[in-house]
């Protein structure tokens, strides 16, 4: 291809949704209420476990990074997103586009090894409970997360500096409400049939490989519940996973459903349907999964809110 006679891409439009007219401002409210309520409820979740010294273990540890990725994933996309509902559409620069292509892709990696390790830490505290304090502790819980951390953002950005090495010459167009691999990729005018590969291939080990390796941790943990001869030590032990459980299962069946089922036949309406559900719903039913099913943190929110109020009013 003579680069010459090539216009390179320096603007995406992202088409959105297209929302209709008379709805435009309700469905911005929605977003901009459900954005606040995400922010709101993770910040409130990493409040509680600095805050309460109760929550000093390591699985609300875990849960406070947890809600720190869904902070990061909501934050690179739906800001954006809401002015795309505003203005339906928009343009945004190309090197925004990838910017917010790597930060999506470290927060979701990121997700992935934090709900393995939760899993991991679920499996030893009901499997090993006698070797638990000798295995997790705060230091090993802090070198966890900063592994989980930088080979996310190392990842990802070899991923990122691969795609910028292909030729963007338009159109300019993506039929999405952000800036995706796939429809990404179609903008390019040169082979992406090697990025697509690598793309396949760090989806199946970031998303089906830990996923096999959470069903693996809830099999043993759930034939150890079965033997717990109490049916109030069950019911004790299985509150602690079920929470847990229901992330797990609602964040990778979308996943599953958008990066490793093939699109054949899938429109982008579909895709981007699944995608608000671990863009938008999984971030923001995290923090009440947590907090309904868990009593160490609303008693940790009653706490605080009761301290708050004490020193407003003294």
């Amino acid at each position: 291809m003579d680069e010459k006679n090539v216009t390179f891409i320096t603007a995406i439009h992202l088409l959105g949704f297209r929302t209709p007219q008379c709805i435009l401002f309700l469905i911005f409210f929605i977003f901009l209420v459900v954005y606040c309520m995400i922010i709101c409820g993770n910040c409130l979740i990493i409040v509680l476990v600095l805050y309460s010294k109760t929550l000093h273990s390591p699985m609300y540890f875990f849960l406070s990074q947890l809600s720190l990725s869904d902070i990061l994933l909501a934050t690179d996309i739906l800001p954006n997103f809401l002015h795309v509902i505003l203005v339906d559409g928009t343009s945004i620069p190309f090197f925004y586009c990838i910017v917010q292509f790597y930060f999506f892709g470290v927060a979701g990696t990121l997700q992935c090894f934090i709900l393995t390790v939760m899993s991991y830490d679920r499996y030893l505290a009901i499997c090993k409970p006698l070797h638990y304090t000798s295995i997790i502790n705060h230091q090993v819980c802090c070198i966890i997360v900063v592994i989980c951390w930088a080979l996310s953002a190392l990842v990802i950005l070899v991923h990122t500096l691969y795609i910028l090495t292909l030729t963007f010459c338009g159109p300019n167009i993506i039929d999405h409400f952000f800036c995706d691999l796939d429809p990404l990729l179609e903008l390019s005018c040169t082979d992406t049939t090697t990025v697509q590969l690598e793309a396949k291939l760090l989806s199946t080990i970031f998303i089906f490989i830990p996923f096999c390796a959470i069903t693996v941790s809830y099999v043993y943990i759930i034939l150890t519940i079965f033997e717990i001869p109490s049916i109030t030590g069950r019911q004790k032990a299985f509150s602690t996973c079920s929470s847990h459980l229901s992330v797990v299962s609602m964040y990778y069946g979308t996943l599953v459903c958008v990066y490793l089922v093939p699109r054949n036949g899938k429109s982008w309406n579909i895709t981007k349907s699944l995608s608000l559900l671990y863009i938008v719903v999984t971030p923001l039913l995290n923090p009440v999964i947590y907090s309904l099913r868990n009593k160490d943190l609303k008693t940790s929110l009653r706490k605080l809110t009761n301290k708050y109020l004490h020193f407003q009013f003294r």
